[in-house]
């Protein structure tokens, strides 16, 4: 199978076996490539993600993992793309590379499960940010969000294959969503979108994956105050999200929430019934 690095989905004939019989179709398989990030000339991490929206990916990470505590700290970012994956040149600011550099001096490496690598367990820890505390949103509009859900997955659509990170306004509608295969990935280049082109940052995020630990970190470093998950909600996520000050809200589907977090930014007629889920 041959495809390009910068292709998203690969078009695949394949045998589908189903009931004693066999026949042919046309399968949808979400790429991944090898991405590998460079600050200042000096290597640091390779990723597997989706080949697209690449840059907003290299700023959000650079700002999650408190590479760099601003944009403007972040001095430009080239891609190539190559056989072997995407090469990312990120350029930062001096003072932020010298942080960089005593920071490696005691890591190892560092994969995508976010730990793997680090030489000193409380590394893999990152100071608490607390988040502001003025957002409010109206529960009853996250069934009009999870409603629109598969509109804004296309590669998901095709593949199954890809988690999706979407920033939700007021209304509960949706105004900007990312995929990629890696769901801590997708909420990066959400992060890295809002940041880059200076737009106001949503007002919640919707992840369609669980919400992990480090979901949590990155959503506190990008100050987003409510995170919504379809799926589950670990115990190191409600943990930091408790100290972190965010509205952490997991198995959002169906009708049904569950509320773990500071549910004092939640309103609506739906706010007493998930009250009672804490």
């Amino acid at each position: 199978m041959e495809y390009h690095s910068h292709t998203v989905v690969t078009e695949r004939q394949v045998t589908l076996l189903e009931q004693g019989q066999a026949s042919e179709l046309t399968d949808y398989l979400a790429n991944e490539v090898r991405v590998a990030l460079v600050y200042n000339g000096i290597a640091h991490t390779v990723m597997l993600a989706s080949p697209e929206n690449l840059e907003e990916f290299a700023i959000g990470f650079t700002l999650s993992e408190r590479i760099v505590s601003h944009v403007n700290e972040i001095k430009g970012v080239d891609l190539e793309f190559t056989s072997e994956g995407v090469l990312i040149q990120v350029e930062i600011t001096q003072r932020c590379f010298m942080e960089l550099k005593q920071q490696r001096r005691n890591m190892a490496g560092r994969t995508g499960c976010g730990l793997c690598g680090v030489a000193q367990l409380e590394e893999a820890v990152k100071p608490v940010i607390r988040v502001d505390s003025d957002a409010r949103f109206n529960i009853d509009h996250l069934q009009l969000a999870l409603g629109q859900i598969k509109d804004n997955q296309h590669h998901f659509k095709l593949t199954g294959a890809t988690h999706a990170a979407i920033g939700l306004d007021q209304e509960g509608q949706i105004i900007a969503a990312y995929e990629d295969i890696g769901r801590h990935i997708a909420l990066d280049k959400l992060i890295g979108a809002f940041s880059m082109r200076h737009t106001k940052r949503p007002l919640a995020v919707l992840l369609t994956s669980r919400a992990s630990f480090e979901m949590v970190q990155k959503a506190a470093s990008a100050n987003i105050q409510i995170l919504f998950a379809m799926s589950a909600v670990t115990s190191l996520a409600l943990e930091l999200a408790e100290k972190s000050n965010i509205t952490l809200i997991g198995f959002c589907r169906n009708g049904r929430a569950t509320l773990y977090t500071h549910g004092y930014r939640l309103v609506g007629q739906n706010r007493v019934c998930l009250a009672k889920a804490i």
